[in-house]
């Protein structure tokens, strides 16, 4: 059984020991993501909308590059700072997700690094 690790520089390189993605068994496991533009390194820590929009484009070119992509997503985790912010979240969540919905569970943290407000993870089928 082969594992294949996703890189892609359209979305932030990792800062740990882990990779953006990985395909098994035609299924991608996307590494909890962060709104940080992968093209500036800027990390985007201003409106919660703004970072949900951006963190949710890393998630859609990490899936790109795996050969799958936004409406193919099995599940989807999203951790937030404060579930005060959910209804903000949510509504950038399903411009972009479009009638797709996919498995969900938002997990209330106190903090993420460098302040921001949101992170992703996500699991994919990859196309047939």
């Amino acid at each position: 059984m082969e594992i294949k690790i996703v890189e892609t520089p359209d979305a932030p390189t990792p800062a740990g020991h882990y990779s953006q993605a990985v395909v098994h068994n035609g299924l991608v496991y996307v590494s909890g993501q962060l709104p940080s533009n992968p093209k500036t390194g800027e990390k985007r820590v201003g409106s919660i909308e703004e970072q949900t929009e951006q963190v949710l484009r890393n998630v859609a070119e990490i899936l790109r590059a795996a050969g799958s992509d936004l409406n193919l997503v099995l599940k989807m985790t999203i951790y937030v700072s404060d579930v005060g912010l959910w209804s903000s979240v949510n509504s950038v969540y399903e411009k972009m997700m479009g009638a797709h919905r996919p498995a969900r569970v938002v997990v209330p943290t106190k903090e993420l690094h460098y302040g921001f407000q949101i992170e992703v993870e996500a699991i994919a089928a990859v196309r047939a």
